[in-house]
């Protein structure tokens, strides 16, 4: 556990939440969440085989977001030195893409500019297709017999 705070604080980019004592675990959240959040970690956490979820809190703090680690027993050094690489790997992964709210932007524009096409059902394209027939036969009806 104490491997596993060490190493966020060293990041520089977390703040530590939890307590030493009672539960075993590590919650903490990211200093600045402007460009990204901490769903957003933990999604990209889950790429290299970590679940680490993310919580928004009670409704007295819900503008708080953490991320937690719980520590069994079974949890090594070497796994926690592991975490926090990838951790650090995620942050870099995330520092390399843009602002989630220019992202969400760009998103929405590329909807706006996009056509929607709609597959028309088997009736729809037979009722289509007779009455274009229906069309073209009146047509020709119409030249046959006109002096």
């Amino acid at each position: 556990m104490i491997v596993l705070k060490e190493g966020l604080e060293k990041t520089g980019r977390f703040n530590i939440v939890s307590k030493d004592d009672g539960v075993p675990l590590v919650a903490f959240s990211l200093k600045d969440n402007s460009r990204h959040n901490e769903f957003e970690v933990a999604d990209y956490l889950r790429r290299y085989g970590w679940i680490v979820p993310a919580y928004t809190m009670p409704p007295d703090a819900q503008n708080l977001t953490v991320l937690r680690v719980v520590i069994r027993e079974d949890f090594s050094r070497t796994l926690a030195e592991r975490l926090v690489s990838d951790i650090e790997k995620v942050l870099h992964e995330l520092d390399t893409l843009p602002a989630r709210i220019i992202a969400k932007q760009a998103i929405e524009e590329a909807h706006q500019n996009v056509t929607v096409v709609t597959k028309k059902t088997a009736i729809e394209t037979q009722r289509e297709i007779t009455a274009a027939w229906r069309k073209f036969v009146m047509e020709k009806k119409k030249t046959n017999g006109v002096c």
